[in-house]
């Protein structure tokens, strides 16, 4: 059933990347054929953002993905609206909102954090014993070392940072499923040598790498999924 509701999901994300991307060459057709400028459509590159946001949505299991995505989309739509003078967008009057957003996602974390102690779901969110990690680096780097018998996997997410999670000191009970989103970012994840790595990433401008030995039989495994926009994603030992 775990697995079914995750194959379900990125399903979803990869059919709505997938109609994105033809409407894309729609586009790039039109101007082909005269109908339309691309001088004009170009112009709309926020939809980026628009674009980023969506599958962040789409693709996350947990409510800090959750904000992150909605914050792609809230700015790509914001530009968007600014480029056809619907509204006057700037910069210098918006900023300020990102420090406040990034504040209360600090104190969600905390308060979440805490949370998870007191029930008892995990050791400590973060911390070097935890069954499922929630990794979020932005504008920065973040380096972690989880030591743990029964790793479940979790969610990793690098935008314009780097991110590197050590497991050689961890087990897995059958499989873990990682979910990683790379956004002009970079994921390093160095695994045990006994681990069976299964990447189902989608790499768009990036890419998905393994460099990992192959262990005897599966009895472990590892599968990470997600994407790489204008970014990386590396799996070694």
């Amino acid at each position: 059933m775990k697995n079914e509701i995750q194959s379900k999901a990125g399903v979803t994300s990869q059919v709505v990347l997938g109609l994105l991307v033809i409407l894309m060459g729609l586009l790039f057709l039109l101007d082909n054929l005269g109908i339309l400028d691309m001088h004009r459509a170009v112009s709309f590159w926020p939809m980026l953002f628009i674009v980023v946001g969506t599958v962040k949505l789409c693709d996350t299991q947990t409510r800090g993905g959750q904000l992150m995505g909605t914050g792609f989309i809230g700015v790509g739509v914001l530009m968007m609206l600014d480029r056809m003078d619907i509204i006057d967008f700037s910069w210098r009057a918006v900023w300020p909102l990102f420090l406040i957003g990034f504040g209360a996602y600090m104190l969600y974390k905390a308060v979440t954090g805490r949370r998870m102690l007191s029930g008892g779901s995990l050791k400590d969110e973060g911390g070097t014993g935890s069954d499922v990690v929630d990794v979020t680096a932005i504008l920065g780097g973040f380096d972690r070392r989880v030591t743990t018998p029964h790793f479940r996997g979790g969610e990793i997410t690098a935008v314009m940072g780097g991110c590197e999670l050590d497991l050689r000191n961890s087990s897995i009970q059958d499989e873990a499923v990682l979910n990683v989103f790379a956004f002009w970012g970079g994921v390093t994840l160095k695994v045990p040598p006994d681990w069976t790595v299964v990447l189902n990433g989608t790499p768009i401008m990036g890419g998905f790498e393994e460099k990992t030995i192959t262990p005897p039989d599966n009895s472990k495994r590892l599968v990470v999924r997600g994407y790489a926009i204008m970014g990386g994603v590396e799996v070694r030992n």
